[in-house]
């Protein structure tokens, strides 16, 4: 790319590396650094003609949040977390989350937009909840936010 001066690095990410819930801060972590790393790249690259772009992807109809779901009990059933636990994998498991998530074509999408723009945007915000949420992320007091998403997955209080 930099011997032709053009082209467009595609990281996919999600929207939890700008907002964060109860009990993924490992998973939350990568999502962050995945959207540092592409934000100095995306200096770096600039001058050689490279576009960096980040996708967002919000709830994608996948198998993720059952495997997060199960790996969270498993690890924090027995634990002082227990009750938050069975809360956010009630939560990820939930019908009404599924009936909400958005079919993966949204990424693959938001992918070719970014690959055939003349001029891509930075970030593409895509499926369920990614736009609404990394919005109100961005307005919220810190503790206004956090009492949203507690209560969003219904962390007992």
């Amino acid at each position: 790319m930099r011997a032709q001066r053009s082209g467009t690095v595609v990281n996919v990410t999600s929207m939890g590396g700008k907002i964060c819930t109860p009990l993924g801060g490992w998973y939350h972590g990568t999502k962050f650094a995945l959207e540092a790393l592409s934000d100095c790249l995306r200096l770096e690259a600039k001058p050689f003609g490279v576009d960096v772009v980040v996708i967002e992807p919000g709830g994608i109809a996948t198998e993720w949040g059952g495997i997060a779901a199960d790996k969270l009990e498993k690890s924090s059933a027995d634990g002082a977390y227990a009750a938050q636990a069975a809360a956010v994998a009630s939560s990820l498991r939930s019908e009404a989350n599924a009936k909400r998530n958005s079919p993966p074509s949204v990424i693959a999408d938001a992918i070719g937009k970014a690959v055939t723009a003349r001029r891509p945007k930075t970030r593409y915000a895509t499926g369920f909840g990614a736009r609404p949420l990394i919005a109100l992320r961005r307005i919220l007091p810190d503790r206004a936010f956090d009492t949203v998403i507690s209560r969003a997955v219904g962390m007992p209080r």
